[in-house]
């Protein structure tokens, strides 16, 4: 690991130490385990990630991404993801951060710096891809917590720096997905504003041809490049989110599976059964109970 990858570790180690307080900065967050774990469900919304120590393993459809301290991992849509730590310990613990990339400022930057746009005709490739990290990529994310040590600073000199690594993004090798998912007008920024809005409403019924209007592409188009984005159909995607929000539900709030199956959109609780059970492995209660009892041993992730 080369020094300022060193200097970032520690950095992320000292403000996610127990007992800790760091001040906060908007779309930051740092985390550290213990331990490996096991595969877990989430999403992940459009982000960089930046492993300092350790790694991970992030599964969306069948494609894997395993990634460490010598490279990030983009995220340029809201994807349904099974993450894994796969390398960490109590001496060596995993360290990492994220960093939530905004489509807005994403855009204006290519306008302001007059990146050119994606070709028309490439096709989307999946919404996640790594990247080797490099000394201009790491020197900004230092001075970015860095900033955590002068909380007055943060106001100012943040956007600033954000915007320093939004444009690395850019101009590196991931940033063709970026680009494609930025430019306003575009048909796969289209496809984005309709992927948050699924995130969002995901408890609603929808008709994929009217989701393929608002794109502007036929149905065969919008469910091709969905398809190629997601890794999945937009049912699917659907049903992956209203399952993994109904787990939280149980787990976090302690719902039952019945109300928590109307909560996020079902109308039939047989069926809500059956489709978590193909999900998760085993029926909501035996599942939840299960995570209950595994969370109690492991140590929390730690976010700012």
């Amino acid at each position: 690991m080369e020094t300022s990858g060193i200097q970032l570790a520690a950095s992320i180690a000292r403000w996610t130490s127990p007992g800790v307080k760091a001040a906060t900065i908007p779309g930051l967050g740092l985390y550290r385990r213990s331990g490996t774990t096991l595969p877990m469900n989430t999403v992940y919304g459009p982000r960089v990630c930046v492993i300092a120590q350790g790694a991970k393993r992030v599964m969306v459809g069948e494609e894997s991404l395993l990634y460490d301290a010598q490279n990030y991992l983009v995220s340029s849509v809201h994807l349904p993801s099974t993450v894994q730590i796969v390398k960490a310990s109590p001496d060596w613990p995993y360290l990492g951060l994220i960093l939530e990339l905004d489509r807005r400022e994403l855009s204006q930057l290519m306008v302001d710096s007059r990146l050119p746009a994606p070709p028309k005709s490439l096709l989307p490739g999946c919404g996640m891809a790594t990247a080797p990290l490099t000394p201009q990529l790491l020197s900004a994310f230092q001075r970015l917590l860095d900033l955590l040590e002068t909380p007055q600073d943060i106001p100012i000199l943040a956007p600033i720096i954000k915007k320093e690594i939004f444009y690395r993004l850019l101009v590196g090798e991931v940033g063709i997905r970026l680009r494609q998912i930025a430019l306003a007008g575009t048909q796969l920024y289209q496809l984005a504003q309709i992927i948050d809005w699924l995130k969002s409403h995901y408890d609603r019924a929808f008709k994929v041809h009217e989701l393929a209007r608002q794109a502007n592409m036929s149905i065969s188009t919008f469910h091709q490049q969905f398809r190629h984005m997601t890794t999945m159909s937009p049912l699917q995607f659907q049903k992956w989110l209203r399952l993994n929000e109904a787990r939280r539900l149980m787990l976090s709030e302690s719902l039952d599976a019945t109300t928590a199956a109307f909560q996020v959109g079902y109308v039939s609780a047989s069926q809500f059964s059956r489709e978590y059970s193909r999900l998760f492995g085993a029926p909501p209660l035996r599942d939840v109970s299960r995570l209950r009892t595994r969370f109690q041993t492991e140590d929390e992730s730690v976010q700012l």
